[in-house]
């Protein structure tokens, strides 16, 4: 198996503008990959220490090689991105400068068969981005029962069609490979709705792909981790790529932002909420049709970023 980890970065240009100016300090990037985003934010902001996270380990092997020149200047921990809040506090009392998360599957992922990431080979089902873990996407596919599957394809692929696809993929058991689970995932959805939306199986692929890492109960976990140790003046960046991520993400900056006000809109807050960042952006950036253009998997990119406020005296 290549351990090759090439990945182009998505909106880098804007993470390295979000980050060039934040106190010295501890940077996260709790989605490491192969380091893309975090080389280019090193070489832009030389006062930043990385601590790069990780549950693949190919991704961690190229992360290595392409910081290697910069060796006084990361740490590198194999673990999922909802353990960052007590890897930092481990780390400093005075909180982290910067934090990235790049949510979803990274191309190279997607990009070897083997990894049974990809609807469009042939692969045993897999799609672990942490091969020891022991779940995977072949017990989800061939043990879930039928309630339990559509759950899982209504929920985080909002597939309409999810009942449908579930009784055929029960109906088809054992499943073992990728290909098998696409063409069955294919012909459960009727002819017209196929002739739109992309690959018929894309959204049901997503589903269990999220379904076996956790990826949504991480990212709570990560949100309110990055949230709580953001120093004043640091800031926190997301990339997210579906609408689940994404009303998760801005959920949490919004709760942030307000401190939880429960005042009606457009009246004073008299409820004593305090709010703890502001946000760098009222919405999402989403990329330039010239990235798109050599880049497809930023076509669907939302990035939301907010700065920790100064701590107000007591």
């Amino acid at each position: 198996m290549s351990d090759d980890f090439v990945h182009k970065p998505v909106l880098l240009d804007r993470i390295v503008d979000l980050f060039s100016d934040v106190p010295a300090g501890l940077y996260v990037d709790a989605t490491l990959g192969g380091a893309g985003h975090a080389r280019a934010v090193l070489q832009a902001n030389p006062g930043l220490h990385l601590l790069g996270l990780d549950r693949d380990e190919v991704a961690l092997s190229a992360a290595m090689r392409n910081l290697a020149d910069m060796p006084d200047r990361f740490e590198l921990v194999r673990t999922g991105f909802d353990q960052l809040e007590h890897l930092v506090r481990d780390r400093t009392h005075q909180g982290a400068s910067a934090v990235l998360l790049d949510l979803g599957v990274s191309s190279p992922q997607l990009d070897q068969p083997e990894r049974g990431f990809s609807y469009r080979s042939a692969a045993l089902l897999d799609m672990r981005m942490d091969r020891r873990e022991p779940k995977s996407a072949m017990q989800v596919v061939n043990e879930y029962t039928y309630p339990e599957l559509a759950r899982v394809i209504r929920t985080y692929g909002e597939e309409r069609f999810a009942s449908r696809v579930a009784r055929a993929i029960v109906e088809a058991r054992p499943v073992t490979d990728t290909a098998e689970l696409a063409e069955i995932i294919r012909n459960a959805i009727p002819a017209a709705a196929r002739r739109t939306g992309g690959h018929p199986a894309k959204r049901t692929f997503q589903a269990i792909r999220i379904e076996v890492n956790s990826e949504l109960e991480q990212l709570s976990d990560a949100l309110d981790g990055a949230l709580s140790v953001l120093a004043p003046g640091g800031r926190l960046a997301v990339l997210s790529y579906h609408s689940l991520e994404d009303r998760m993400v801005k959920s949490a900056f919004r709760q942030a932002e307000t401190g939880g006000c429960v005042c009606p809109s457009g009246l004073p807050c008299a409820c004593g909420a305090e709010p703890t960042v502001r946000l760098l952006k009222r919405g999402a950036w989403k990329a330039a049709p010239e990235e798109i253009a050599v880049n497809r998997r930023a076509e669907s990119v939302r990035l939301r970023a907010a700065e920790r406020l100064e701590e107000q005296a007591s």
